[in-house]
């Protein structure tokens, strides 16, 4: 299976003056002192007032919030916002959630009280609106639809959201695609991961999707192609993951014991050689960067990770035609809790990876 930023136009009204010619009626003559009337000032414009200063707001997030990041529900409120303001107003402390601090993806519920803080946008504030290609090429990477969901098959080097050093993401190009609906993202995957990403369409289906997820219910398998002969058979990888730490000013995760909770199950799927390995990853959680951190700390990094991987292993595959890190999540899978339907979507390899798994087979056979 598959900002509108609003200005008040100030208009100028004038009258004309009454007519204030003599009319004279033929009589004796008669001398009159004339009396001239003092001229009135010229009228000066009315300033006008400037705009009133933006006020905190206290809102309560409600039944239609429920299960949100916080995130995206200041963007709904804060719609002329630049998202990465957004995140540093929430950064910066200035965002509450029932008083207290929060996160960007703290996800509320429907009695939370957010504190939402002034923001001036200043006139040379980007669009909040898509452009039309993006918008284009990702309707059209919509695999499945049904009345609570959509499924995207999200092409490499296109990120969920909008965020910092982007500006839009999938997210924002749905949106701008169907401004009726309210759509959600109900998880994420890297940008520079290919594969299936669920957006919910209602509210009542984003929160069963992240209860379903918060419990573990939802089975979402990869395809990586690692570095050399995978040895270890079919391996649940448990080891946490920090991802506060900062490599050269970047973030970047680590397997540290004092993280938190990541487990993933690899199991091979296709052999070359001993150059690589075809694998299909089950995750157990959902973490940053969790399978990429996982394959190397187990000796086996994935193919194209510039951030993880092995640089000789990299430029290796590039020769045979990789140009992007090979990650995809290929299948989701899942029950609707209200009526036990069973829901399991696939995504194939796309084309740019089926290749280099294609090169790979014919340089195996051929030794």
């Amino acid at each position: 299976m598959v900002a509108t930023v609003c200005t008040a136009a100030l208009r100028r009204h004038t009258q004309d003056g009454d007519d204030d010619g003599a009319h004279h009626i033929p009589g004796p003559s008669v001398k009159t002192r004339r009396y001239e009337s003092p001229v009135a000032p010229a009228r000066q414009p009315v300033p006008t007032p400037p705009p009133a200063a933006p006020k905190v707001q206290q809102v309560e997030v409600g039944e239609r919030g429920a299960g949100q990041r916080l995130d995206n529900f200041l963007g709904k409120i804060l719609v002329d916002v630049p998202r990465s303001h957004v995140f540093r107003v929430i950064r910066k402390g200035e965002v509450r959630v029932n008083g207290k601090r929060a996160k960007p993806e703290t996800r509320l519920q429907a009695s939370d009280i957010v504190r939402v803080p002034p923001v001036r946008v200043g006139e040379a504030a980007p669009p909040r609106r898509a452009p039309p290609a993006m918008v284009q090429g990702v309707t059209g990477a919509i695999i499945y639809e049904d009345p609570r969901l959509l499924v995207i098959d999200k092409p490499s080097g296109v990120a969920v959201h909008g965020g910092s050093g982007v500006s839009f993401g999938v997210i924002e190009a749905l949106r701008a695609a169907r401004p009726d609906e309210e759509l959600e993202l109900a998880h994420r995957i890297d940008r520079e991961t290919s594969g299936i990403l669920l957006i919910a369409r209602k509210p009542a289906a984003l929160r069963t999707l992240h209860a379903l997820l918060r419990e573990g219910r939802v089975e979402k398998r990869y395809l990586a192609l690692v570095k050399g002969k995978w040895e270890l058979g079919k391996k649940r990888i448990d080891v946490p993951l920090r991802t506060d730490i900062r490599v050269g000013g970047e973030r970047t995760v680590k397997a540290d014991a004092s993280g938190k909770e990541a487990a993933s199950v690899f199991k091979p799927v296709q052999f070359f050689g001993k150059r690589a390995t075809l694998v299909e990853v089950e995750l157990e959680t959902g973490r940053t960067h969790q399978i990429r951190v996982h394959a190397a700390h187990a000796g086996y990094p994935l193919a194209g990770d510039e951030k993880y991987g092995d640089e000789e292993f990299n430029a290796r595959m590039a020769e045979l035609g990789l140009k992007r890190m090979f990650l995809h999540a290929h299948q989701v899978s899942f029950t609707w809790p209200e009526s036990g339907t069973e829901f399991s979507v696939n995504a194939p390899l796309p084309p740019e990876l089926a290749a280099v798994v294609d090169t790979l087979g014919d340089k195996a056979r051929k030794l």
